[in-house]
């Protein structure tokens, strides 16, 4: 341990770079922003929407997301052209070309019920109308719903984009014996979300998107229990009325997310997975580990497993330091229901077929002998324009705090950036010079 102060010692900051950082945010924009005006040359547009469907938010250390979103009469929120701007990058970074919900499959334990709530339980048309206090600091948009089947309901103001507090975005905090300051820095994120009712339940799809690239999405599920599913025995479910009665059925919740990546505006991007191995040394010493590289070439149907992970990567954009960009996959917990083909595995990667639109009970007649789900789009197809599918599943049993109103349980997971900028786009400038050996 002294070693590693003395080392720290040798790198220690001149004291007169030594001031703590805050960070601070802008005001949201939704529609159009007053812009700086852009460098020679101007970047590409990125925005390819009118100013009502525009949302453009900088952040704290000067990140700037952009992206469009529309409303669609099945999957509801769609968010489209996603760029990420860090402070210091001339042209905004493209990340996403679409990205939506792609099912959320329910399946009750007695067998007697399952649900694919987008597209069998007009999941669409269940569009809330947000209140301001679920909107604070935000702008509620209206959202046109498409072909809705009450009129009255044909406009919807439906649609939150806000900023939230995260707490910290970084921390680095000096060594014994050295001179300098403790720098940190206090963040916030850009969330944008809708609340669709479906049956007795109410989902919040929520978008988080913060200033050192990582975006998060994740379903929140709340509303109230079926009373119709009182009806259940031990086993398939728990009691919630007084003493042993009223057992509320329990009940999967399996959501898909549909991603189309475009970095740096290219379609044709590549998926990677890596898998590390611990190999025992004798002797009692630490084990060593040994992580591989496999490129993706050809469809695939994913399983998440101790220490495997993948990413999606741009084939035409590095960053400063001249390592391709890429953006890594991080699965949030997972109840894995297997009782489907579509819900056995956690990630699917699929050939770009504008028809498969949707995990399970797809709505598109995508030709005969395709089959409706995503399981059977996997047929080692060539991967030149991959669709990511990402499956996470929570499985309800129900308790007595369920009700009423349930409290939200969330599912879902994050898409972190890896070698996008060449360090962390909210170092300090006086740590600026702090890239690799140094």
């Amino acid at each position: 341990m002294r070693e590693r102060f003395a080392r720290r010692a040798r790198l220690r900051r001149p004291a007169a770079l030594a001031a703590p950082l805050l960070l601070g945010t802008t005001a949201l924009a939704v529609g159009p922003a007053a812009q700086a005006a852009p460098a020679a040359p101007a970047p590409p547009p990125v925005q390819n929407c009118s100013a009502a469907y525009r949302i453009t938010q900088t952040l704290d250390g000067g990140t700037t997301w952009r992206m469009c979103w529309h409303y669609e009469g099945n999957a509801g929120l769609v968010l489209d052209d996603i760029s990420y701007q860090p402070k210091g990058e001339p042209a905004p970074i493209k990340v996403l070309t679409t990205a939506k919900l792609a099912q959320i499959h329910v399946p009750y334990d007695d067998g007697g019920n399952e649900y694919d709530d987008i597209t069998g339980q007009g999941f669409a048309q269940g569009l809330q109308e947000m209140l301001p206090a679920e909107c604070p600091g935000g702008t509620i948009k209206p959202v046109k719903v498409p072909g809705a089947w009450d009129p009255a309901h044909a406009t919807v103001n439906g649609l939150c984009a806000t900023t939230r507090a995260r707490g910290h975005a970084y921390r680095l905090g000096k060594y014994p014996g050295e001179a300098g300051a403790t720098y940190q820095g206090q963040g916030k994120d850009l969330l944008v979300y809708a609340v669709n009712k479906t049956g007795w339940y109410e989902y919040i799809t929520e978008w988080r998107f913060s200033s050192d690239g990582t975006i998060n999405t994740q379903v929140g599920a709340t509303g109230t229990l079926s009373p119709g599913d009182y009806d259940a025995g031990d086993g398939r479910g728990w009691p919630i009325g007084k003493g042993a009665k009223d057992y509320a059925t329990s009940h999967s919740h399996n959501v898909f997310w549909r991603l189309n990546f475009g970095l740096d505006g290219s379609s044709t991007n590549k998926v990677e997975q890596y898998d590390s191995k611990i190999t025992t040394q004798p002797n009692g010493r630490t084990p060593t580990t040994k992580t591989t590289r496999k490129a993706v070439t050809k469809e695939l149907a994913g399983d998440a497993g101790p220490m495997r992970w993948w990413r999606v990567v741009s084939d035409i954009g590095k960053n400063k330091d001249g390592h391709p960009r890429s953006y890594e996959i991080v699965p949030g917990r997972t109840d894995k229901y297997t009782g489907r083909g579509f819900t056995k595995h956690d990630i699917y990667f699929t050939q770009y077929y504008n028809c498969q639109q949707f995990a399970s009970n797809n709505l598109a007649n995508c030709g005969p002998g395709v089959g409706n789900s995503v399981d059977k789009w996997v047929n080692g197809q060539a991967l030149k324009n991959p669709i990511t599918w990402v499956n996470v599943g929570f499985h309800h049993v129900a308790r007595d705090e369920d009700q009423e109103p349930m409290p939200v349980h969330w599912q879902g997971f994050q898409l972190s950036p890896r070698d996008v900028t060449a360090m962390n786009p909210l170092t300090p400038p006086a740590l600026s010079h702090h890239n690799g050996q140094y």
